[in-house]
């Protein structure tokens, strides 16, 4: 298999009202995301790509237009807005685009990642 990867950024703010008020992370608060689609194909097409990487900015340009500098509660209109379940939105987002599409990462800090790769 031939593996590709691109990384984008976004900053936005986002509540877990889910959780107990003492909790950090149930205040509203940010981060400055970083979202990684993986995309793979056995064969590479008549170019030598899994895909042209040019072929990504839609989603660079949903990012930016949708989530840059937004409250994501807002955006995807629930509570549950973990970066477990922005990998999740993404895939599905990439997938139903780029077929290729096998996993999304997303990262809210340098030391945390959350993978949604069915």
């Amino acid at each position: 298999m031939f593996h590709i990867s691109k990384e984008f950024h976004f900053s936005a703010s986002h509540q877990l009202t889910s959780l107990p008020p003492n909790h950090q992370c149930a205040r509203q608060h940010g981060h400055n995301y970083i979202v990684v689609v993986e995309l793979s194909a056995k064969e590479l097409d008549a170019l030598g790509f899994v895909r042209d990487y040019h072929d990504l900015a839609p989603l660079k340009r949903y990012i930016d237009e949708s989530f840059d500098h937004r409250h994501l509660n807002d955006v995807l209109g629930h509570e549950k807005v973990t970066a477990e379940c922005l990998a999740r939105h993404f895939y599905e987002w990439c997938k139903a685009r780029l077929p290729q599409t096998t996993a999304v990462r997303v990262s809210e800090t340098p030391k945390t990642w959350a993978e949604y790769r069915p």
